[in-house]
């Protein structure tokens, strides 16, 4: 399917979950999923088959806890894999009222965001894969409930485009493609060669770049900002990180149980790996994990906007409660303890028209 054919089918989607209603959201989304079609979430949600425990295991939670629940998309972008599989992107975030605890984060009472990277695989008119991380630790950092290391980068509602085109992706981006898979190529010359310049940042990044990491990592600004916020502490405890460009790469790495799916429009590239990383923890620095010399796999799902041939903005997701779980730390039960002396019951919010004087 063409790009813009990819993005029609998706419409009525984009409707029913801009304004979730619980009693139509199954019926709304009937069309697109059957009892084959396979969810990979992020943690604690893991992998199953069919809308029902989408519903049942997600969104239906979910939508317990923020009642008002709306999705906000910033980005939709399709196309064509190298591999000839039609794929769907969309970066945005779920907005509301926070009246319940969710997965015993407490709730708040107020407009919380929670960004999400959701991909669809689509063949013959229906979703037979989903790829989808929700940012569950910026939720908990609005709640002053993330249990774990302060975050380096900056904390703050992820964004749109600066170009405001996000929904309006059209053209051949095979260009930025090629500078994306290039830019990742060289990134993994370090540490084999010691010197941080062979990563040849400047040739790639746009001088104001802004890098949304996942919280937990937090935001960085301009290649000095990257560097001390992200890129030095997860080199210095990884250096043996592999994958992450493309497939061929990957099986060159010896790994080919990893896949990476790409597609690219205009000046957008968008990346889904499930996983595309394998590293070992080895040193330490990276979010104050200690270096245990445990053998990690991280799901990423990524985009790049490029502006005359460098990367502008770069919106990054990383499954990083997955990662917690296999060093065998459950932040969920850390959370638990962290709220022992706290009140988590459900809140209620009047209307307000009483205490108007």
């Amino acid at each position: 399917m063409k790009p813009e054919e990819l993005k029609k089918y998706f419409e009525n989607y984009q409707l029913a979950t801009q304004n979730f209603n619980k009693n139509s959201i199954k019926n709304s989304l009937v069309k697109y999923f059957s009892e084959n079609s396979l969810f990979h979430f992020c943690y604690p949600f893991g992998t199953f088959n069919g809308l029902d425990k989408l519903l049942t295991n997600c969104i239906n939670p979910l939508l317990d806890s923020i009642p008002d629940l709306e999705r906000r998309d910033m980005i939709v972008m399709a196309g064509t894999t190298p591999e000839g599989k039609d794929w769907l992107g969309t970066m945005g975030n779920y907005m509301g009222t926070f009246l319940k605890s969710f997965l015993d984060i407490p709730p708040t009472g107020n407009l919380v965001h929670m960004r999400y990277h959701e991909f669809f695989q689509i063949e013959n008119n229906q979703i037979i894969e989903m790829q989808s991380i929700w940012d569950l630790p910026e939720l908990m950092m609005q709640a002053n409930a993330w249990p774990m290391s302060p975050q380096l980068g900056s904390f703050l509602c992820t964004p749109s485009p600066m170009t405001g085109d996000g929904l309006k992706i059209e053209g051949d981006g095979s260009k930025n493609f090629d500078i994306v898979i290039n830019m990742l190529r060289d990134m993994v010359l370090h540490p084999s060669n010691p010197n941080p310049q062979v990563m040849n940042l400047d040739k790639y990044w746009h001088p104001r770049f802004n890098w949304y990491g996942p919280v937990g990592i937090g935001t960085a600004r301009g290649i000095e900002g990257f560097r001390h916020w992200h890129q030095i502490p997860f080199l210095r405890a990884m250096p043996d990180r592999k994958g992450g460009s493309s497939n061929d790469s990957l099986k060159n790495e010896g790994l080919q149980d990893m896949q990476t799916h790409w597609i690219y429009e205009g000046d957008y590239v968008c990346e889904t790996g499930w996983p595309n990383m394998r590293s070992t923890i080895s040193q330490d620095g990276w979010m104050g994990i200690a270096p245990s010399n445990q053998i990690i796999e991280m799901r990423s799902l990524d985009f790049w906007r490029l502006e005359n041939g460098l990367i502008r903005e770069n919106w990054v997701l990383v499954d990083l409660l997955d990662v917690y779980q296999q060093i065998g730390v459950n932040v969920f039960d850390r959370i638990k303890e962290f709220n022992k002396a706290r009140n988590i019951g459900d809140i209620n919010i009047s209307k307000g028209l009483g205490s108007i004087k």
